[in-house]
C-alpha cells in the first residue's frame, strides 16, 4: 500500500530550534512524506525553518503550503527556493497560493491588491519558476476556477481546500476535482487534501476548533461530513482515506502538527 499515498504534516509556530528539528525528525521516523510550513505574519518563517530541517533529514521532503506570492517579487523568491533545494538535494516542493488575508498585506506595509490582481501576480510567480527552475516540483492551491485552472495547466499538485460547506452544492469537493481534471486537458497531476480536523487522542473525536474559527454556525454533524475531516479509529480513518482517493482521486494528505501522532497510526495502517 506505501506507493498508492503520500502524507504531509504542516508545522505553523517556532517554539525553539530544538523542538522544531526534533519534531522533523520525529516525522520522519513515523513515515511521513512531506514536512511542510505556511507562510503567514506570526507563523514561522518558511524558508529558514526548511533550510533547517534540510540539515537535520535525509528523507522527508519539505514543502510550503502555500506561499503568499503577494509577499514575494518572483526573482527573490525563485533565489530563495532555489537555494533550499540545494541544500536539501532536491527535496523542495513550492506550495504557492494568491494570498487572501487583508490584515497580512496590511501588516507587511503592502497595499491589499484585487483579487484579480493577486491571482495575476500568483501566474507571474508561476511562470518565472517554470521558466527559471523547472525542475522544483510546484502545489498550487486554491479554490476559485482560475487559480484551479493555473494550477491543473502548470502545477505537479493541485491543493484543495475540502472545507467548503457548498450550499446549493451537493458535493463540492467532487464538483471542484471535476473541473481540475477537465481542466488538466490529460496532464497527470498529484491531488492534496489538507485535513483540517481530526483526532488529537485515543477517543477518535475529531479535533472541530479550527473549523470552528471559520463556520462558527455549523452544527458537529455538519462539519464531519466535510471530506477535510476524519475521526473514529485508525482503521477507520484509514477508510476514510482510501474513500477520499476512490471517490476524488485524492492521494496527498496534509495534516497539522495537533494531528500527527494519531495520524501516524493511520499511515501505519495503510502501509501494512
Amino acid at each position: 500500500m506505501s506507493g498508492q499515498f503520500r502524507f504531509g504534516v504542516g508545522v505553523n509556530h517556532l517554539q525553539s530550534r530544538t523542538a522544531l528539528l526534533d519534531n522533523a525528525r520525529r516525522f520522519e521516523d513515523l513515515g511521513f512524506d512531506v514536512f511542510i510550513v505556511p507562510d503567514h505574519l506570526g507563523a514561522i518563517a518558511p524558508f529558514p525553518a526548511l533550510a533547517a530541517v534540510a540539515a537535520v533529514t535525509s528523507t522527508i521532503r519539505l514543502g510550503t503550503n502555500v506561499l503568499n506570492c503577494g509577499f514575494y517579487r518572483p526573482a527573490l523568491l525563485a533565489r530563495d527556493a532555489a537555494d533550499v533545494a540545494t541544500l536539501s538535494e532536491g527535496r523542495l516542493e513550492l506550495g504557492l497560493g494568491a494570498g487572501y488575508v487583508r490584515q497580512e498585506f496590511e501588516a507587511a506595509e503592502l497595499p491589499y491588491p484585487t483579487a484579480g490582481q493577486r491571482v495575476r501576480h500568483l501566474e507571474h510567480c508561476v511562470a518565472y519558476l517554470r521558466e527559471h527552475h523547472p525542475d522544483i516540483p510546484l502545489l498550487v492551491a486554491g479554490n476559485g476556477d482560475r487559480v484551479l485552472t493555473l494550477a491543473a495547466q502548470h502545477a505537479q499538485i493541485v491543493g484543495l481546500t475540502g472545507s467548503d460547506l457548498g450550499k446549493g452544492v451537493a458535493d463540492p469537493l467532487a464538483e471542484r476535482v471535476e473541473f481540475v481534471r477537465e481542466a488538466t486537458d490529460g496532464r497527470e497531476v498529484e491531488l492534496n487534501l489538507t485535513i483540517t480536523a481530526a483526532p488529537t487522542d485515543e477517543t477518535g473525536h475529531a479535533d472541530l476548533s479550527l473549523m470552528r474559527r471559520y463556520a462558527p454556525h455549523s452544527s458537529d454533524e455538519e462539519l464531519t461530513r466535510l471530506p477535510g475531516v476524519l475521526s473514529g479509529t485508525p482503521r477507520d480513518m484509514a477508510d476514510q482515506v482510501h474513500t477520499l482517493q476512490e471517490r476524488y482521486g485524492i492521494s496527498y494528505l496534509t495534516v497539522m502538527l495537533r494531528h500527527a501522532e494519531q495520524f501516524a497510526k493511520v499511515i501505519a495502517e495503510l502501509r501494512q
